[in-house]
């Protein structure tokens, strides 16, 4: 099976426990192992089908047809050697990559229990497209729960950083190989490996933005913040009003006219209620 798109997290190295905190934990669980689920599934229906299977299922149905294994037990066999491949190019595992190697296995034995053999191409093509919609779901379901990527992808990543060639050269070489050497051992190649390897790009895209999880929302900066509002100078206080000094003359007197302007302005409400700020309570400071 090719898990066939991946993610880095940033570029930086994942652990077994990456991941695991956050506000979107359950959704995130949730997503991860509907998604291998799924991926399982289609898996089988691919099988099912007889049509062609995806680059690694041609690598895992060969194997089970040489050794007598069922194809989930393969597919568990061989995500794990590949697992294995991960300690010299220096890959770590999240706790996606290892779910990974088991429960699509377990899947896909237990959906080639209940799904029988469907013959003419009646019910084969109905059964590939399914397969092939369905494993992008599933693609997209597991990798935008951000927990690493599968065995598979990792190697990929791993040899890319390596050796620095391209992605697309690096996953080509990779899939050729396990195509012509599952090809070789009696794995199925047909128009359903061209249709799966034609389709599950654009399709894993489409999936990956339909069920992304909202990043954490950033903290407001201080300026946000309500103790950071802007605090009345000291000529705006009334105890700050001038006072008279000894000697001095007296003020003018106010016309009565502008007085009663004085006072109708004093008594109309404000648009923002002041308060008293905590932090001094012997001198009131109003703050807006």
């Amino acid at each position: 099976m090719s898990q066939s798109t991946t993610t880095t997290l940033g570029g930086s190295p994942l652990s077994i426990a990456s991941g695991l905190h956050g506000r979107h934990l359950t959704r995130r669980l949730v997503q991860l192992y509907v998604g291998l689920t799924l991926y399982g599934v289609s898996s089988a229906l691919l099988v099912r089908s007889g049509l062609g299977l995806e680059p690694w299922g041609v690598l895992h149905q060969g194997l089970a047809e040489k050794t007598g294994l069922t194809i989930g037990v393969v597919s568990i066999v061989v995500g794990a050697a590949v697992l294995l491949l991960w300690i010299p190019i220096r890959q770590r595992p999240g706790l996606g990559t290892v779910s990974n190697v088991f429960v699509i296995g377990v899947a896909m034995d237990g959906t080639l229990a209940l799904v029988p053999d469907v013959h003419g191409l009646a019910g084969q093509v109905p059964l590939l497209v399914l397969g092939i919609v369905l494993n992008g779901v599933a693609t997209g379901l597991y990798i935008a729960a951000r927990f690493g990527p599968g065995p598979r992808d990792g190697l990929m990543t791993g040899l890319h950083r390596l050796t620095g060639r391209s992605i697309r050269l690096v996953r080509t070489a990779i899939e050729v190989a396990v195509v012509a050497t599952g090809f070789v051992l009696g794995g199925s190649v047909g128009v359903g490996t061209v249709l799966y390897a034609l389709a599950i790009g654009p399709l894993a895209q489409y999936f990956l933005r339909w069920f992304a999880v909202p990043e954490a929302a950033p903290r407001p900066e201080a300026t946000d913040r309500p103790e950071a509002a802007p605090r009345l100078e000291a000529t705006d206080r009334p105890e700050a009003a001038p006072r008279l000094e000894s000697g001095g003359s007296a003020p003018a007197v106010r016309p009565e006219s502008d007085r009663s302007v004085a006072a109708e302005a004093a008594a109309r409400p404000t648009a923002v209620r002041p308060e008293v700020a905590p932090e001094t309570p012997g001198q009131a400071i109003l703050r807006p």
